[in-house]
């Protein structure tokens, strides 16, 4: 991977995906002492980030593969970014999707025409069930964030991020399965010559953290946190650029998320779901080390349940 090719990898993608805008706010700066650019994923098609690797994964398929159909296992964003990005691109889309899946997820889908494939609810009832429909239907697996052009085309929002705003000291993403924070590590190592990254994560799911200090993956024996889109764990396709690139990820607690989360609602007046507010807390949780310092916040997604607000 290098520059040239992350530019080549925007460019197909621009086609497919919004631009999304860069907010601020000057009461939040006032309480932070620094200057935040919001990089709004949560206006991307579909609601999230992941409409972009989603989009770059299947148009770095041949024409032969993108003829057989995409298959790939998700209960959540990937689900509906993979079949809005394969019916955008005219492909065909199976979602394994688990059949404990909120309603509204699967009517998402449904929505942009992707075909769903239940299964019992849990990772190996996933990727059983995955291996089965690729085999029957010869469609190319797409893994939701452990993969070289789904890394690369999330890493789009922070190269759209530094192109407005060249002068960055630190980017913040949350961290879950690793695709977003790989391919930002990957974007800032290209595009700046003095950013950093840094991770937030739930401390009720902190593999992420653990695997850095580790330096092989962890796991979670539980994920019991609010930020549902962080509950996944990181693979072999990212970790290396994690480990590499990442300066570090901060913990936040189930409280510090439903505040940052409060906070974005109520100054912003802009929707965001937990797993967007975790890398907001990790900027609040240690502001004193980043006073007067220029900062990019990646708000991941907006899909949150209404209905079921934390506050």
């Amino acid at each position: 991977m290098n520059k040239e090719m992350l530019l080549q990898v925007h460019e197909r993608v621009k086609p497919y995906i919004h631009r999304t805008p860069v907010l601020t706010s000057e009461l939040i700066n006032e309480m932070v002492q620094a200057n935040l650019y919001f990089k709004c994923e949560n206006f991307q098609k579909m609601g999230a980030f992941k409409m972009r690797g989603a989009a770059n994964a299947i148009l770095s398929l041949s024409k032969e593969e993108q003829a057989k159909g995409v298959v790939t296992h998700s209960s959540g964003n990937f689900a509906q970014a993979l079949s809005l990005a394969a019916k955008k691109i005219g492909v065909k889309a199976y979602i394994v999707m688990p059949k404990n899946a909120p309603q509204v997820k699967k009517n998402a889908v449904k929505t942009y025409e992707g075909e769903i494939i239940e299964c019992d609810s849990n990772p190996i009832a996933r990727e059983e069930m995955a291996a089965k429909v690729q085999k029957e239907t010869g469609a190319t697996f797409i893994h939701p964030s452990n993969d070289d052009a789904v890394i690369y085309g999330q890493g789009t929002a922070a190269i759209e991020l530094l192109e407005d705003y060249p002068d960055l000291n630190y980017i913040f993403s949350p961290i879950g399965g690793g695709g977003l924070i790989a391919g930002t590590a990957l974007a800032v190592n290209y595009f700046s010559n003095h950013c950093k990254v840094i991770g937030g994560e739930p401390k009720n799911a902190d593999d992420a953290y653990r695997s850095l200090l580790s330096g092989k993956i962890e796991g979670n024996d539980e994920v019991n946190t609010i930020a549902d889109g962080l509950r996944t764990f990181l693979g072999d396709r990212n970790f290396p650029i994690i480990k590499k690139y990442v300066e570090k990820i901060v913990r936040v607690e189930e409280e510090e998320i439903i505040e940052a989360m409060k906070l974005i609602w109520e100054r912003m007046k802009i929707i965001i779901e937990p797993s967007s507010a975790v890398a907001f807390a990790a900027v609040l949780k240690n502001k004193e080390d980043f006073k007067n310092k220029k900062i990019g916040v990646i708000l991941s997604g907006g899909n949150v349940d209404v209905g079921n607000l934390p506050f």
